[in-house]
C-alpha cells in the first residue's frame, strides 16, 4: 500500500472513529437526561455540550444535534422543543470563546463557571422562542422569566456540579481517542 492510500485509509478511519463517538455522545446527552429527569433542571447536558465543544471544536455541534434530533423523535417535536435548536449552541460558542490553551488550574474555575452560567441564563435564552410562539409581548415575557429564576437557580447549581467534570473529561478523551 502506498502512502497515499495509506493516508487515506487513516483519514476513513478517524471519520468513522468520530461518527461513533459522536453517535455515542448523544446517545450519553438523552439517556443522562432521561435518567436524570426526576430532578427538575439537574442534567449532564451542559456539561456535555462543553466538552464537546473543548474538544472537537467546530465539529462539537455534531453530537450536540444528534442529541437535539434524537430528542425530538423520543420526546416529540413540539414548541417546548424549538429553542433546543439554538440553546446549546450558545453554551458551546461561549466555549468556544475560552482559549484554547487555558491552564487546568484556571479550567478548574472557568468550565464550571460557564455552565452554571448557560443554567443560570436558561429561562431568559427559552424567552425569546417562547414569546414568538406564544405571542407574549415584552412585560410577559420579563414576568414569565422572573417565575422561572428559582428554577434557573436550581439549573445553575446543578450545571456548576457538573461541569467539575469537563476538565478531567476533556483531558481523557483524547487520550482514549489516540489510543483507538
Amino acid at each position: 500500500m502506498n502512502e497515499s492510500a495509506r493516508g487515506r485509509a487513516h483519514r476513513w478511519a478517524r471519520r468513522i472513529l468520530e461518527m461513533c463517538v459522536f453517535a455515542m455522545i448523544a446517545a450519553l446527552m438523552l439517556c443522562s437526561k432521561l435518567i436524570m429527569e426526576f430532578l427538575p433542571n439537574i442534567h449532564l447536558l451542559g456539561m456535555f455540550t462543553m466538552l464537546c465543544a473543548i474538544v472537537f471544536r467546530a465539529k462539537g455541534l455534531i453530537p450536540i444535534y444528534l442529541y437535539v434530533m434524537l430528542n425530538g423523535v423520543i420526546a416529540g417535536f413540539n414548541l417546548w422543543w424549538v429553542p433546543y435548536l439554538y440553546i446549546w449552541t450558545v453554551l458551546w460558542g461561549m466555549t468556544m470563546l475560552i482559549p484554547k490553551n487555558i491552564s487546568p488550574k484556571v479550567a478548574a474555575v472557568v468550565y464550571p463557571t460557564v455552565c452554571a452560567l448557560h443554567g443560570l441564563l436558561y429561562g431568559t435564552l427559552y424567552a425569546p422562542a417562547q414569546a414568538l410562539m406564544l405571542g407574549f409581548d415584552f412585560e410577559q415575557t420579563v414576568a414569565w422569566i422572573v417565575a422561572g429564576l428559582p428554577f434557573d437557580i436550581v439549573h445553575c447549581v446543578g450545571n456548576a456540579v457538573a461541569g467539575l467534570l469537563i476538565l478531567p473529561l476533556s483531558q481523557l478523551l483524547p487520550k482514549l481517542m489516540k489510543r483507538i
